[in-house]
């Protein structure tokens, strides 16, 4: 899901949330600029120890390496950067903007919520907070106030940013037609190779769902001829490959996503792979990245009930997702408790939550594919799409 994998390196897990400064990077090259970037940054905070600003451009900085390059130890040097703007200036738009980021790549996203509003009271006329602010309401299933957050970015700033999350709200209530054109519209819009590759790979993404695999390979070989280094769009053919039957293509090409960029979504999926191919699934990469998001304070229980329900505890699994349900009740995590609670037994009380997550219409495969199990296994009429691959789900999920 676009809106979840989102800030951090665990965007990528179940959705997309935003980064405020860049839109869209690679690990590789984006590094390579941020650096001497980061550095000039540093020394001019050093002759101005008093800019505020500067400190939370820093901290933004530092939250977006977290996603790019998956380690969250950079939450924390975005936390000491936002909190030093913080005691110097804790009104300003920009400082609290930048604490807005941080608490949803966190998946603290009340406080988010909490801090993007108050950028918003700071500067009305502020775009990036109304983005932060959308990404942060999607997540906690306010998916009307989302899109009001939203509407008021597009009409302050319309461009890739702003497009693309206009694109997701379409596709959560169900327009897939309405998601390719605001997706189109930040095709037409982007200028710089990693926009290109951003919205070429999401358009390979909605192709891929619809189970276009052609189009979606074709999509995501145009986002590395605009950023060779972006690994989604490489991790987008390793997608296409596995579930046209192209194993040993697929597994070639996950070696290279997960030596670049071990997110725990692409370390699953290639393990989901490996098993289709007849080898074993090591997850003690997984496990370790687990523990390393845990350390920064980031709370990923969505990850791990989904994992845990397809390759683990189911009980456990019920345990993490009924914890994210609580604190983030969106369609990802609500479909995440009906396939916890369906795999440990009790389809009944499953029922609700798979109803819940397929309400507004999102024509996701794996969504509509275990409510419809959940319903067989109540006796009901429900068709399951022949062409879905279970022993695949990891690749159905939206990133």
């Amino acid at each position: 899901m676009r809106a979840f994998a989102i800030f951090a390196g665990i965007a990528l897990i179940g959705a997309m949330i935003f980064t405020v400064i860049s839109f869209s990077s690679s690990p590789a090259t984006q590094q390579a600029a941020d650096q001497p970037r980061r550095e000039t940054l540093q020394e001019r905070l050093k002759r101005l120890p008093g800019d505020y600003r500067g400190w939370a451009e820093l901290g933004l900085q530092y939250v977006d390496q977290a996603r790019v390059t998956g380690d969250p130890a950079f939450y924390t040097k975005a936390e000491g950067a936002l909190a030093t703007a913080a005691k110097l200036n804790g009104r300003d738009d920009t400082v609290l903007t930048g604490q807005a980021a941080l608490a949803a790549g966190r998946h603290e996203f009340k406080d988010a919520v909490r801090l993007a509003e108050s950028a918003i009271d700071a500067n009305p006329y502020g775009a990036p907070a109304y983005g932060v602010l959308a990404d942060a309401r999607t997540q906690l299933g306010d998916l009307k106030g989302a899109q009001q957050a939203v509407d008021k970015m597009l009409g302050l700033r319309p461009g890739v940013a702003a497009f693309a999350r206009a694109s997701y709200a379409a596709e959560l209530r169900g327009d897939r037609d309405a998601a390719r054109e605001y997706l189109e519209y930040a095709h037409a819009d982007a200028f710089s190779p990693a926009d290109l590759a951003y919205s070429r790979y999401y358009l390979g993404e909605l192709a891929l769902h619809a189970g276009d695999l052609k189009t979606a390979t074709g999509w995501y070989a145009k986002a590395l001829q605009a950023y060779p280094a972006y690994t989604p769009a490489l991790a987008g053919q390793a997608r296409a490959a596995a579930l046209d039957g192209r194993l040993t293509e697929a597994l070639d090409l996950y070696d290279t996503v997960i030596n670049r960029l071990p997110l725990p979504q692409y370390l699953i999926e290639q393990g989901e792979t490996r098993i289709k191919a007849g080898q074993r699934a090591d997850w003690t990469l997984l496990d370790a990245q687990r523990k390393l998001f845990q350390a920064a304070g980031v709370r990923d229980d969505l990850t791990w009930a989904e994992f845990l329900a397809d390759h683990g505890d189911a009980g456990q699994a019920v345990k993490h997702a009924r914890a994210e349900y609580a604190r983030n009740p969106n369609l990802v995590a609500a479909d995440a408790l009906a396939w916890a609670l369906f795999k440990s037994g009790k389809p009944a009380e499953a029922l609700r939550y798979a109803e819940e997550a397929t309400a507004t219409g999102w024509q996701n495969p794996l969504i509509t594919y275990h409510r419809a199990k959940i319903e067989q296994a109540l006796g009901r009429s429900a068709r399951v799409d022949p062409g879905f691959d279970p022993t695949l789900s990891a690749l159905a999920r939206f990133s």
